[in-house]
């Protein structure tokens, strides 16, 4: 399954990628109603870097998640997957393209549910509104954050 959502930041796209390697910025960009807890961040973005993260299935299920990054393409990209979670998968490409007006923002992920089949038809009423929740307050605080930013930022 595929879920994507792109924003037009205001920014180059070095501002854009500079939001994303700040040491603060997975706590920042998990939105305040999910019940997850960063336990340790990526020290970076760079290749094999990893991330842990508790969070809950439905609220009442603790599950460990674990995250690498595979790719790193600065300013353009960087990709992490799931090594632990509960997702049966799950790859997150991070992409900023130029654009005429700074960057877009576009977050791609492939995923499989869990729950093989029951997944596959509940993804739709539980997983795709979350994601789209969830990556819309993303999108919200990077373009806050990169937007806020002086010309002499960029510099």
């Amino acid at each position: 399954m595929i879920f994507a959502k792109e924003s037009l930041i205001r920014a180059a796209p070095k501002r854009v990628f500079a939001f994303h390697e700040l040491p603060d910025a997975l706590e920042r960009l998990t939105p305040p109603w999910e019940n997850a807890r960063v336990v340790k961040a990526a020290a970076n973005l760079h290749v094999g870097s990893t991330a842990l993260i508790e969070t809950r299935i439905l609220g009442l299920f603790p599950v460990t998640w674990m995250a690498k990054h595979t790719r790193y393409e600065p300013p353009r990209m960087f990709e992490d997957v799931q090594i632990e979670g509960p997702f049966r998968s799950w790859r997150h490409r991070h992409v900023i393209e130029p654009h005429a007006e700074g960057s877009i923002l576009r977050d791609e992920i492939e995923y499989e549910p869990p729950f093989l089949l029951l997944g596959k038809f509940a993804a739709p009423l539980l997983i795709v509104p979350r994601l789209r929740r969830m990556f819309d307050y993303r999108h919200a605080i990077t373009r806050k954050w990169c937007e806020s930013a002086t010309k002499e930022d960029d510099d």
